[in-house]
């Protein structure tokens, strides 16, 4: 007699090799739809130099102005500040702004204070030189650019619905082979979920593309792809914690609804920077008091069976802090507040012994360093100061225990780095070693969703989720989810250019570069390229404050594309 069984198992088989094409695909038209359906980069106003005849093509929201050579418009003139004034738009028209320069910046020959306002024709006198506002129309040569994201393709993007169909599609092929499991018994349960899921994800679409008619959503889709996977990874594990990372998910997305919608005026997120500072050193501040040890690091609170992890979302209001509109992010006092700020909170994160978050602020701080000045030396001082304070901390280690225990558990991270086989059976390269080993028993296509042995493993579904999706899904499955997660970075850098302001360049930048550097630390300190430090897949890993505050990040890269607040027609 036929076994139907037969059948059965030849199906989810064949889901299993289907599945990293399908996730190849997905990832390929998120990205291809981000490339596509904008308008031809041209000047947005221009400036004709009477004197000279020279004409130059304005085509960003905010332009520095000034005699250095990170400015966005280069004066040669020695009358001129290295960063005189800046140049802006608004919904009310055009400014310019003074950011204390030596000689002063002039509308039709009246000295400013703070923004003044330009029309067309208006004189901006800068130094010594003089430049008419003309529109940009009145700029007639061609604008080159090389970057991938800022030419504009002519294929039509894949429509939102379709896109979303795929993904739904791919969340589906996860359920049914999580219902076919090692015990040879197949449950519901998997469907169930993925049903809610599913309500969910398209109920949020529905809102973005009809209610608030928004005109693109692979952003949003490729975030709803990586997280329902972290979602359906759970399902064989512990059931409720699936439930649990499902209603982070839907607190995640309203969380980054709120942002978008909130910094859609970068001049409104300004006044709210100082109380944002005040409030997120509190956060970290309550959890060196209240916080309890979990691996070593004390940066989770309990209240009673709810736990979370305030570090997590002072992530995305260090973001709000780094951020700022050109002609105040110019400004001494700006660098200085946003200087002591984060090293308040390295300090406090250093103090809890969570060196993995502590070191992502750390980069982050460096890349909004860097783009703040344009210019790598400026990323020294800070790299030498935390070199200094390592040998600080190894010479009061010996003096004082406190930090001798704290100091102690780092060195301990690096103790089987690169030798985690000689360290197999111990603590030291115990992860690791487990990681290695079932990333090769996945193979190319996986064991199938709930089949793999290494979710038995201590934070399996967390720090070292990368193996268990590799083990369960495949190695092609894995690599595509970290890959999806880098692209970000270069997606980032490549819109930034006709962001509406320098907070929209900066905050995507150093999400996306947040985002990045926490990806690294966790694929490579799991495989041991890198030392362990602990911290989570985004989007992927279980733990709901680590998934809102992805979310929570990707809305500043969302809020950064120029069709964002664009109206569909």
């Amino acid at each position: 007699m036929f076994d139907i069984s037969v059948i059965y198992d030849a199906g989810v088989v064949g889901l299993r090799m289907v599945m990293p094409l399908f996730a190849i695909i997905i990832v390929y038209q998120c990205y291809a739809a981000m490339r596509r359906r904008r308008r031809p980069e041209k000047p947005l106003v221009s400036l004709y130099n009477p004197r000279s005849g020279g004409m130059i093509p304005v085509v960003f929201w905010e332009n520095s102005i000034g005699r250095s050579k990170s400015s966005d418009i280069v004066i040669n003139d020695l009358s001129v500040s290295r960063n005189h004034c800046v140049l802006l738009r608004r919904s009310a028209g055009w400014f310019v702004s003074d950011v204390g320069s030596v000689t002063g910046t002039y509308v039709n020959g009246v000295p400013i204070h703070g923004r003044a306002q330009v029309l067309i024709d208006d004189i901006i006198t800068i130094g010594s030189t003089e430049y008419r506002l003309k529109r940009g129309d009145d700029f007639n040569s061609p604008l080159r650019s090389s970057r991938f994201f800022s030419k504009v393709s002519d294929k039509p993007a894949i429509q939102a619905w379709k896109l979303m169909f795929m993904i739904t599609l791919f969340h589906l092929f996860m359920a049914v082979e999580a219902m076919f499991w090692n015990d040879g018994t197949n449950v519901y349960s998997p469907l169930i979920l993925f049903g809610v899921m599913a309500v969910v994800e398209w109920g949020f679409f529905s809102v973005s593309y009809f209610a608030l008619r928004r005109v693109n959503f692979e952003l949003e889709a490729l975030g709803l792809f990586l997280t329902g996977i972290g979602v359906m990874m759970l399902i064989r594990q512990v059931e409720r914690s699936a439930y649990v990372q499902l209603i982070a998910m839907g607190i995640g997305i309203a969380l980054y609804c709120v942002i978008v919608k909130f910094i859609e005026d970068p001049d409104r997120v300004q006044k709210i920077r100082i109380p944002m500072m005040i409030i997120s050193c509190a956060m970290l501040a309550s959890t060196i008091v209240l916080g309890k040890a979990t691996n070593g690091a004390a940066n989770w609170v309990y209240i009673g069976s709810i736990s979370f992890q305030p570090s997590e979302f002072v992530k995305t209001i260090f973001i709000f802090v780094g951020a700022s509109p050109l002609d105040k992010l110019q400004t001494k006092r700006n660098l200085i507040e946003f200087t002591i700020y984060s090293a308040v909170c390295v300090a406090l994160l250093a103090l809890m012994s969570d060196f993995g978050t502590a070191l992502i602020f750390f980069v982050t701080f460096l890349l909004v360093v860097f783009m703040r000045s344009g210019d790598i030396k400026t990323v020294l001082i800070p790299i030498g100061a935390v070199i200094a304070a390592f040998f600080s901390m190894r010479f009061l280690a010996e003096k004082i225990s406190f930090i001798g225990d704290r100091f102690n558990y780092v060195l301990n991270r690096f103790k089987a780095y690169r030798h985690v086989w000689d360290y197999a059976d111990v603590s030291a390269g115990y992860q690791q070693v487990r990681v290695l080993t079932y990333i090769a028993s996945g193979g190319l296509f996986g064991v199938g969703i709930g089949n793999g042995y290494f979710k038995q493993y201590f934070a399996s579904e967390s720090d070292l989720v990368f193996a268990l999706v590799a083990e369960e899904m495949g190695v092609i499955v894995a690599i595509v989810l970290a890959l999806s997660v880098a692209l970000l970075m270069l997606y980032a850098r490549a819109i930034t250019t006709r962001a509406r302001s320098t907070f929209y360049s900066i905050s995507a930048c150093c999400a996306a570069g947040l985002l990045v550097v926490q990806l690294s630390l966790n694929v490579f300190g799991a495989t041991d390229i890198l030392p362990l430090t602990g911290v989570t897949f985004p989007f992927i890993s279980a733990g709901g404050s680590s998934v809102i505050s992805c979310w929570g990040l990707l809305a500043f890269i969302k809020a950064a594309d120029e069709r964002t607040y664009s109206i569909k027609r």
